[in-house]
């Protein structure tokens, strides 16, 4: 079984100058998950993780280099994350190497990252004019709360609930943790979206500041928000949404909810990616 240890992170690593679906490197999710209490199989959630590749490059038959934008959707059923330096490995193996079309380039992705997540994957390889501009998150910005803290891992004690019932989506810009290997920072932003008890805006803000010292994947780390804010919170509805700062060209954007949701919709950058 592959642990996050053994991959490439934080290793002296050499760049292959063709093609080489060997670079992708699985790790399996429900390593993490039982850590939160997640059953593997029987998922508590649904949704995805969005990953967005601004560096992608490969040649046509005549050898002219070509450039695009990768978006990437690996559905959060599949067994396995794909390690993010290895996508990046991976994806520069590509620089060198010929493809007839920019379809058949998207086929051949889609068939490598589908075999290392272990589950169908979607890909649209996009020119740079598709590119959309940046946006904000919908709902209601809680940083400006004057709070005091002083805990800066995991701290879910900070959840609590009033009696009053809402729906309401409230949104971040504070979120960071550290990469469980490499411990470099990881900044993101994210929106929740919940129906039930009212949600002390205060405890939360203090809670998703506690991240800051917390070592995890992207993934990992919205999904210990979404279990964590189900069990203390205990709201009927409830989504989870991490939109995270690229880093080699990347950037990953875990979706947990109650519901079901299509992914392509919602793929909006923010003004930090």
């Amino acid at each position: 079984m592959n642990q996050a240890s053994q991959s490439e992170l934080g290793q002296k690593t050499s760049y292959d100058q063709t093609y080489n679906p060997g670079r992708l490197f699985p790790i399996p999710r429900a390593i993490k998950r039982q850590e939160i209490g997640v059953d593997s199989i029987q998922l508590p959630f649904k949704g995805f993780d969005i990953w967005n590749h601004y560096e992608v490059s490969w040649l046509n038959p005549k050898g002219k280099p070509l450039v695009g934008i990768a978006e990437i959707i690996l559905p959060c059923e599949s067994p396995n994350i794909i390690e993010s330096k290895s996508m990046k490995l991976y994806f520069n193996s590509l620089n060198n190497s010929k493809f007839e079309s920019m379809e058949v380039l998207q086929k051949v992705i889609n068939k490598d990252l589908s075999e290392a997540a272990g589950a169908p994957i979607k890909i649209k390889l996009k020119n740079l004019s598709e590119e959309k501009t940046w946006a904000a998150l919908a709902g209601e910005n809680i940083d400006d709360l004057d709070i005091d803290c002083s805990a800066y891992t995991v701290e879910c004690n900070f959840l609590k609930t009033s009696e009053e019932k809402v729906e309401e989506t409230l949104c971040s810009d504070l979120l960071k943790s550290n990469c469980l290997v490499t411990n470099q920072p990881d900044w993101g932003s994210v929106q929740i979206h919940y129906q039930g008890p009212k949600i002390d805006r205060e405890g939360l803000l203090r809670y998703l500041v506690s991240f800051r010292n917390h070592n995890e994947f992207h993934e990992q780390c919205i999904e210990r928000i979404f279990m964590d804010i189900l069990k203390h919170c205990q709201p009927r509805e409830l989504t989870v949404y991490g939109r995270y700062t690229r880093r080699g060209g990347l950037d990953i954007n875990p979706y947990r909810s109650t519901k079901s949701v299509n992914a392509e919709t919602l793929n909006t950058r923010l003004v930090r990616q």
